[in-house]
């Protein structure tokens, strides 16, 4: 069994990070020994359970100022007293400082869109900032757990994948990993999420009584490049933001290969996700109230073999398959551990 691992959350405020330290509150091989916040944060100094009240009498430290101090006493030695960082901060923060825990021995899950994109020319374009550590940036794996688990299980800097790239990913890759599909032919995404997918941060976009059910960013979207890279295929992204607190929804429509049977591609998906205990194959369309406060994918999927074409469709808890418990996944496949080890004792 493995030894208790000893970790930090930096971002741990946010809805992402909060769901986080919840997760690793009831791991039995974490102990958790920072929860740290941005420096100018109103919530320093705050109790994590005064801002997340669900946690209270289970998670009652304090939030620490992620200051130069900080950085400077808790770096230096880090190798002696922490195993593990994960970030869940703005993407320019995790891509500017998760090397120096790599440097000092700790291994970095990165909640963050810092290390997710392969090309660092695309950070300027779709995240806003020039990529200051390319040689990080070369040495990060991609952590979509269900797939990617020998990458995982050796690196030390762990790019856990974005919300909708998750949902778009597991029903993409049974189908473009065979090459079913035809090749540089059309491969249309919609997804919707609930608006917590914008973080904790208030705005007048992403508040409750002012959204409606919209398309946003569309052929812009910082996840399509993400999907594409990792579908290794080009795909059209139609992200939507919808009047709800979290889930998310992703349905894919792609063009199949003329002899490719509706039973090759059942097989496909079954050997792919049969022996995963957090993707469940489902016999009806998806619904995100199944999967909301859940670690679980649920996927379901229907061939028009007359026409050459599969729609698959997934749905996920955009905090946690999407976030939060994926990079628990990857904690654990790190560890040696089940992927889901832990996991399922926490679904309600």
């Amino acid at each position: 069994m493995s030894e208790v691992k000893k970790v930090a959350v930096i971002g741990a405020s946010g809805y992402a990070g909060a769901e986080l330290v919840g997760l690793l509150c009831q791991h039995d091989k974490v102990s958790i020994q920072h929860l740290v916040v941005s420096e100018n944060s109103t919530s320093c100094g705050k109790l994590f359970s005064e801002l997340h009240g669900r946690w209270q009498g289970i998670c009652d430290a304090p939030l620490q100022s992620f200051s130069k101090k900080w950085f400077d006493d808790n770096v230096a030695n880090a190798a002696k007293h922490l195993d593990a960082v994960f970030f869940a901060t703005p993407h320019e923060f995790s891509a500017d400082w998760a090397q120096a825990f790599v440097d000092a021995g700790v291994k970095v899950f990165d909640l963050s869109g810092g290390f997710r994109l392969k090309n660092a020319e695309d950070y300027p374009k779709f995240y806003g900032f020039e990529h200051a550590n390319v040689d990080a940036l070369s040495q990060a794996k991609y952590g979509l757990a269900e797939w990617q688990q020998a990458d995982i299980a050796k690196a030390n800097l762990i790019a856990v994948p974005g919300c909708y790239p998750t949902a778009s990913l597991l029903s993409l890759k049974p189908i473009t990993s065979n090459h079913f599909h035809v090749e540089n032919s059309l491969i249309v995404i919609n997804g919707i999420s609930g608006v917590s997918g914008a973080g904790r941060s208030a705005s007048l976009a992403t508040n409750f009584n002012e959204v409606s059910l919209k398309p946003y960013n569309i052929l812009q979207h910082r996840h399509q490049p993400e999907i594409s890279q990792e579908a290794n295929a080009q795909v059209i992204f139609n992200p939507h933001l919808a009047p709800y607190k979290r889930g998310l929804l992703a349905t894919v429509t792609l063009q199949l290969k003329d002899e490719v049977t509706s039973k090759q591609v059942d097989i496909a998906f079954k050997q792919a996700y049969n022996d995963k205990p957090l993707v469940r194959i489902v016999n009806a369309w998806p619904q995100i109230g199944n999967v909301a406060h859940t670690p679980f994918a649920d996927i379901h999927w229907q061939v028009d073999e007359e026409k050459h074409v599969v729609v698959v469709s997934c749905a996920i808890d955009n905090l946690l398959k999407g976030a939060s418990s994926q990079a628990l996944q990857c904690f654990n496949i790190s560890l040696g551990l089940p992927s889901e080890y832990s996991l399922l004792a926490c679904v309600i």
